[in-house]
């Protein structure tokens, strides 16, 4: 026990040895947009990739040695970063205590905050960080907000959830770096106050998640507010957007990006940016485009960039994403944290690389200035997930057949899937809608037709398990008005609810 300590030991002093002056480099390169971004764009993408993985080295070796429910979670085996286990919320969170969790294991008496995660997927939790972590995590989403957006300032109106909530609260801080910003929480009579009161002589950049700004828009219309006067922008998060929204959003916003977080680890893990959105639009276009550089998952991932010197990312076997905060700052560590999100991860040379196997430039793909941060690409939560005949359907599927019929866009507030169970133990899809009309057998015979073709054309393995057996398949459809039916729960919610089970 005693040699494997002091291994341990060893190992830990010398990263942290070799890693300050690069800590200090990367200190002065993060003090300033400008510096970042120059930095940024002339690094070799092997060395970020080789960097980041320094780092995440030495934050395993860092929780070996200062944090008591991971040690003990590893054990007394000497083993490399990479053959380390993997953690989540069922082996690892909810096993330890948050104290036990905590470096030292103990909570600091000052300069602590706690997040709760909205529990979309059960039960909330509570998870704690270092004033000096979330400081280094607005920096970094700020410089993503101005990498995105521009340089010059906006009035930012942050319409995510306030509170105890990672998002709002993180959000209205980050951005206060770029501007003057508005908390007004996903109150639409709130937004459209603001506007007027300021008027339209600023920009305005609106924060929330992306079925709300479809839901501020849609109320734009109903009450005739004239939002086209205004110079918008929109930033999204929380959980994923297909292109059909996007182009929704675009109509009355000029520029439409997503962050990618976890409240089990922290905002800002990843964003897009003018060159992953570019890349995901020729993706979504091209089926040849998405299967080579995505792999032959029939849906069409979120692509974000994201820095690795902050956050490590892995893939292991299932395709499941894992994350190391490389951070010294990091109060509570998360070392090989799987979220059970699905996607990839790519250099940017090794995504340069593909795209040009299919002719494109990927530094043509996108105006304005690159950074040649690795990619990471998401499909979202594995457990999201139903599955009919062999043929899986996710609820991207469901939001992409929606938006590829503005019939059913304009009307569908929410949405959410299931399975029904018929005699002898059968089963057919059920999918459950929440729309602003009253629902009509009429209706309810146009979403049916409308949502089996676009299934068949996008879902490869819902294609294919209908050629063979039809009748398994054509979906139970339930229509409800606002807030009823399984969406009566849905009020207050912070994320909308896709799974009824």
């Amino acid at each position: 026990m005693g040699i494997v300590w002091l291994k341990r030991g060893i190992k830990h002093l010398f990263l942290n040895l070799i890693l300050i002056p690069r800590d200090f480099l990367l200190l002065l390169i993060t003090s300033t947009y400008p510096l970042f971004v120059w930095v940024f764009t002339w690094l070799p993408p092997k060395y970020i990739e080789w960097a980041g993985r320094t780092r995440a080295y030495r934050a395993y070796y860092n929780a070996l040695n200062t944090v008591p429910a991971y040690r003990q979670y590893i054990g007394e085996k000497d083993m490399p970063f990479e053959e380390a286990p993997e953690t989540d919320k069922e082996s690892y969170i909810k096993k330890f205590p948050t104290e036990l969790r905590c470096r030292d294991g103990v909570f600091p008496e000052k300069d602590v905050m706690i997040d709760e995660s909205s529990g979309s997927t059960g039960t909330p939790y509570n998870w704690i960080r270092s004033i000096k972590e979330r400081e280094q995590s607005h920096k970094f989403v700020s410089f993503f907000s101005t990498f995105c957006y521009g340089k010059k300032p906006w009035i930012t109106i942050n319409a995510f959830s306030m509170g105890a909530w990672a998002t709002g609260l993180n959000m209205g801080i980050s951005l206060q770096q770029n501007g003057i910003v508005k908390n007004t929480g996903p109150d639409i009579g709130k937004i459209f106050n603001t506007l007027r009161f300021f008027g339209n002589k600023y920009p305005y950049l609106i924060c929330g998640y992306p079925p709300f700004l479809k839901e501020l828009v849609d109320a734009a219309k109903i009450q005739k507010f004239p939002l086209k006067k205004f110079r918008l922008n929109a930033l999204c998060g929380g959980e994923g957007m297909s292109e059909g929204l996007r182009d929704y959003l675009l109509e009355a916003f000029d520029l439409v990006y997503s962050g990618y977080g976890a409240t089990d680890l922290e905002i800002g893990i990843a964003g897009e940016t003018p060159q992953s959105v570019a890349i995901r639009r020729l993706a979504s276009k091209n089926p040849e485009i998405r299967k080579k550089l995505f792999g032959t998952d029939s849906r069409l991932p979120m692509v974000f960039q994201y820095n690795p010197l902050m956050h490590y990312i892995e893939i292991n076997k299932q395709d499941e994403l894992l994350f190391t905060i490389n951070r010294s700052t990091v109060l509570s560590p998360r070392i090989r944290y799987n979220i059970h999100d699905k996607g990839g991860i790519a250099r940017y040379d090794e995504m340069k690389q593909k795209l040009k196997d299919v002719g494109i430039d990927i530094d043509k793909s996108a105006k304005g200035e690159k950074m040649i941060f690795p990619f990471v690409w998401v499909y979202g939560r594995i457990d999201y997930t139903i599955s009919v005949m062999g043929a899986n359907i996710y609820p991207e599927d469901l939001e992409h057949c929606i938006y590829s019929d503005k019939r059913l866009s304009r009307i569908t507030k929410s949405f959410s899937l299931g399975l029904d169970e018929g005699k002898q133990g059968s089963v057919r899809p059920a999918f459950y809608f929440e729309i602003t009309k009253k629902p009509t057998k009429k209706l309810k015979e146009l979403f049916e037709q409308s949502i089996i073709k676009h299934l068949i054309k996008l879902n490869a393995d819902f294609r294919e398990a209908w050629r063979e057996n039809k009748k398994t398949l054509v979906p139970n459809i339930y229509l409800y008005p606002t807030g009823q039916g399984p969406f009566k729960t849905h009020t207050g919610q912070i994320k909308q609810v896709r799974l009824v089970k």
